[in-house]
């Protein structure tokens, strides 16, 4: 056995390209090596903003060998009435070079088939990582493509170099005009120049001597350790940030980081612009004092050594002084035009085209806001829900936010208490764009609630009508956000309106185009799937999911839905859910005979008659229960059921030879069985746990 290397060296790959791209590279050569019976021992990966490897332990040196069974013919047409082997049988035998003494008889799908079992001796591993290798770099892909130069081969960045060394043998790999090796290349500035790899077990420790640390964990180890680090000296600390740190760490080969400064003065603008400054345009780690504030220092990393550390830190001060200087300068002219004098400057900004400007949102915004408010019954909060929908998209012509369009609504909210509005209102402005992504925070207040519901509602309407509907990973508009957003809200707060409802309200504002009712359809659609994925996440068993969703029930109610699902998983675990799904699945496997029969009364026998009473009595509690929301009460209604039922069954012929008294019993079981499927399909649960 001998250790593998794979390292892919590329000109710098984004940030967020690389751990993605390297999961790739590494699970799919795992699954080929498993393929060509290629075991191995440990994998380890490495990367850098340069370089993708990957380094297996332990290859074996040869495919192991294979006893390989093939079905031929079937038996009556390998052999002739005499027993002796047609021509079909003869060549089957030539095509897998093996005598007639290595057939063996097999029943295959009712019917006897030839097999024969050949040994596949295992080739060299040198020889079948050569293709191995090339499929797999050729087929790499990620989130966005390029072609360079004259070369077929899409990526990224431009492919540079290839080592594919297996023990101290290079393979020859070839893809476009790059050649495996085993010359790699340090760090840029640090260590120009080649440098060779002569076996896999050097490639680490190699290339740290030539300032690259291709362990991810490491670097990431060590920027926190430096930060702080840094940031303890000055008294002060750095806020632990996940997705920075992971950036960072991706945008370095050999960290250093380093201590910087700006202009006390540019505390004066809000905390969450000197931090947008710092963080998303110059990944820096903002630091504050022991209570939280922001303090006018910086941590930031370099890619290098400490040499010269300096005149990095004045460079990096006077790249950050730059942006806050324009910043200060936005959000003092910003605030000098009320909310208010922007509405208009709206109508000049193109929403989407075919749904009009964001002017024409906002008048949509306004309108289905008032509507939501007075079914939720949220009218206490009207003027304020109003005000909030007015000025929630203001901000967004405000020079701060054309420069910064992360703080958008943020911005909306600073502003708004500047200039004295309602302090409702403000949050509100800045909550109607949460939830922002998977994870984030949902709106507290009346008016942020509302005006994020009737903001996401009227676009995911908009786009329905338009038929821009997401298909496959294809999201261009980030309408499942959006539809997640609303499914959250509606689970968080338990308003008790219909997703169908909903969909219906917001369609209304537009009178240009029109929701069709297949995209109504397909909308109500995609909040289920939204659904079921939220549900699915938290924890929530998937046949009981899909047994409730399955309601016929007038209109799917989320917090309704909710409630079915959780009284669902209790009721599950008790010895009378044996009854309720008994009692179901003999209801419905018969119902599913009915043929629209109406009922002749006239022709009940004394059990038909019984059985008709109990039914109705059954529809009637069940309904009853259902206004009440006493979901475990209409398990139990139904899980009692079971009883009518055997006894029917046993006193009656279901599918009695008489059409009426046939007719008529199937309408008794089906009016039963529409009264179990208003909480859900039963058939839909796996097995009782």
């Amino acid at each position: 056995m001998q250790d593998f290397l794979l390292e892919l060296g590329f000109e710098e790959l984004p940030a967020r390209f690389v751990e993605g791209a390297l999961q790739q590279l590494a699970d799919t050569l795992q699954k080929r090596l498993k393929q060509e019976r290629l075991d191995h021992g440990k994998v380890i990966l490495y990367s850098t903003p340069r370089r993708l490897a990957v380094l297996v332990k332990d290859l074996r040196l040869q495919q192991a060998d294979l006893m390989d069974e093939v079905k031929g013919p079937p038996k009556n047409i390998a052999y002739d009435e005499d027993g002796n082997l047609t021509k079909a049988g003869q060549g089957f035998l030539r095509s897998q070079g093996v005598d007639e003494g290595s057939i063996r008889i097999r029943q295959f799908q009712g019917a006897d088939y030839l097999f024969v079992t050949k040994e596949v001796r295992g080739q060299k591993t040198a020889v079948v990582l050569k293709p191995l290798l090339e499929e797999i770099i050729t087929n790499l892909s990620f989130p966005k493509n390029m072609r360079w130069g004259t070369y077929d081969l899409r990526y990224a960045r431009p492919l540079r170099w290839i080592i594919a060394l297996f023990g101290t043998e290079v393979i020859p790999v070839q893809v476009g005009a790059v050649s495996g090796g085993q010359t790699t290349y340090g760090h840029r500035q640090l260590s120009p120049g080649a440098v060779v790899i002569r076996e896999p077990k050097e490639y680490s420790n190699t290339l740290k001597d030539h300032y690259v640390l291709v362990d991810a964990a490491q670097r990431n180890h060590i920027i926190c350790e430096q930060v702080q680090s840094l940031a303890r000296a000055q008294g002060a600390q750095v806020e632990r940030d996940v997705e920075l740190l992971k950036e960072v760490v991706n945008l370095v080969e050999y960290p250093t980081a380093f201590v910087g400064g700006f202009d006390p003065e540019y505390l004066e603008v809000p905390s969450e612009v000197l931090v947008t400054s710092m963080k998303e345009h110059q990944r820096y780690f903002p630091v504050q004092d022991g209570e939280g504030q922001l303090l006018p220092k910086f941590v930031g990393v370099r890619n290098g050594a400490d040499n010269h550390l300096e005149t990095v830190v004045h460079g990096n001060e006077k790249v950050l002084a730059a942006r806050l200087s324009d910043a200060k300068f936005f959000f003092d002219e910003d605030k000098k035009t009320p909310l208010e004098d922007n509405i208009s400057k709206l109508e000049r900004v193109v929403f989407q085209e075919g749904l009009g400007s964001m002017g024409d949102k906002v008048e949509r915004i306004e309108r289905l806001s008032l509507l939501l408010a007075e079914h939720l019954g949220l009218n206490a909060n009207r003027d304020t829900i109003l005000r909030t929908a007015r000025l929630a998209k203001a901000d967004l012509v405000s020079q701060m936010v054309y420069e910064f369009p992360e703080l958008q609504g943020i911005m909306g909210e600073k502003y708004a208490l500047i200039q004295g509005e309602n302090p409702a209102v403000a949050t509100g402005i800045r909550e109607h764009y949460l939830p922002r992504f998977a994870g984030d925070e949902l709106p507290s207040t009346a008016e942020g609630i509302v005006v994020s519901l009737a903001d996401k509602l009227d676009t995911l309407a908009g786009y329905f009508a338009l038929g821009r509907i997401p298909t496959g990973s294809q999201d261009p508009f980030a309408l499942r956000r959006q539809a997640q957003g609303v499914v959250q809200i509606l689970m968080k707060t338990g308003f008790d309106l219909s997703l169908h409802s909903l969909v219906e309200l917001a369609s209304g504002g537009y009178t240009e185009i029109s929701l069709s009712a297949e995209n109504t359809q397909a909308l109500e659609d995609f909040f289920l799937a939204r659904l079921r994925v939220s549900l699915l996440d938290q924890g929530y068993a998937y046949d009981e999911v899909d047994a409730v969703m399955a309601s016929k029930g007038q209109g799917i109610i989320i917090p309704d839905l909710l409630g079915k699902i959780q009284a669902l998983a209790s009721f599950r675990l008790t010895e009378a859910f044996v009854d309720l799904s008994t009692g179901f699945e003999r209801v419905a496997n018969l119902a599913s005979k009915y043929q629209g029969e109406s009922l002749e009364s006239a022709a009940f026998s004394p059990e038909d008659a019984d059985f008709a009473q109990a039914a109705k009595e059954l529809e009637q509690k069940c309904r009853a229960q259902f206004v009440a929301k006493d979901y475990s009460g209409i398990l139990e209604t139904l899980a009692q059921f079971r009883a009518p039922i055997d006894h029917f069954f046993t006193e009656v012929m279901i599918m009695d030879s008489d059409p009426v008294i046939r007719g008529n019993r199937l309408a008794l079981l089906h009016q039963a069985y529409r009264v179990y499927i208003l909480y859900g399909d039963f058939h839909q649960i796996v097995a009782n746990k």
